[in-house]
């Protein structure tokens, strides 16, 4: 048994040395690439003030074209490197005694004018009876803004519904996600998973793998379903330690200590 925990804390010791390896790694690639992006705005304000009568003209304007070009793959590398810090970031959660109802509810709100410019509706069905659970809120909420702009993004063009909804499960509860998309392909089912694997053009493919470890961090299970014409169903699971209120009366329960908290 002792081996056993020797390993298993040998194992995150060389994780923890590794994420702050890649940590330090991206940050040294950050400070360039901002040099280089900010100077490319500067040589763009130098080609701005051609006059457009100069019979360079043509010249300057295959110049900026490409200098935008250098900024953007810029831009792309920044959100990659940022995307990859968020997934390397090896973080101790403080999990913290919540609604989840509560939590989606706001998010939801938050995220419902992104969902009307894409023409999805968005369907609430949440328990109201719904057992309390331990919360991260800001890392749990970003893993969930990942999903909801996935599902979105899906149903991009001819718009679509979004289900959401809360209910018990076993021990735990369940938050589910159910889109009426396009689906997803066996074969890229099987790889959602996967860091740096993305269908998305320029997307970094990490945002996904963070979601799960953020997830599993909670303790909990993260589980994607779908098929080709069909949509997509997420399914968060989280558990309900049995300590904690339940249903109306929860909220009401912890409203002294959100309150303390500074609230959501």
């Amino acid at each position: 048994m002792s081996a056993t925990g020797d390993s298993v804390r040998a194992r995150a010791e060389t994780y923890a040395e590794f994420a702050a390896l890649v940590g330090a790694l991206a940050h040294e690639i950050r400070n360039p690439l901002s040099t280089i992006r900010l100077n490319m705005e500067l040589l763009a304000e130098d080609f701005e003030t051609t006059d457009p009568e100069s019979p360079t003209k043509q010249r300057d304007r295959r110049a900026r074209a490409k200098i935008e070009l250098v900024r953007q793959e810029c831009d792309r590398l920044q959100k990659l490197l940022g995307d990859f810090l968020d997934f390397a970031r090896q973080e101790s959660l403080s999990l913290e005694p919540g609604s989840l109802n509560g939590e989606v509810e706001q998010l939801l709100d938050f995220f419902a004018p992104r969902a009307r410019e894409s023409h999805v509706e968005i369907v609430r069905y949440l328990d109201p009876e719904l057992p309390m659970v331990r919360l991260d809120r800001e890392t749990f909420r970003s893993a969930l803004l990942n999903l909801l702009i996935n599902a979105v993004q899906a149903m991009e063009g001819g718009g679509g519904q979004l289900v959401v909804r809360t209910r018990p499960s076993g021990l735990g509860v369940a938050l589910e996600l159910i889109d009426t998309g396009p689906g997803i392909d066996e074969e890229t089912l099987a790889k959602v998973f996967r860091a740096f694997y993305s269908t998305k053009q320029g997307g970094s493919g990490l945002g996904l793998p963070t979601a799960r470890k953020i997830v599993e961090a909670h303790g909990g299970t993260i589980d994607i379903q779908s098929a080709a014409g069909r949509g997509t169903k997420v399914t968060i699971w989280l558990p309900a330690p049995p300590r904690l209120p339940t249903g109306r009366s929860a909220a009401s329960a912890v409203a002294p200590a959100e309150g303390t908290h500074g609230g959501a």
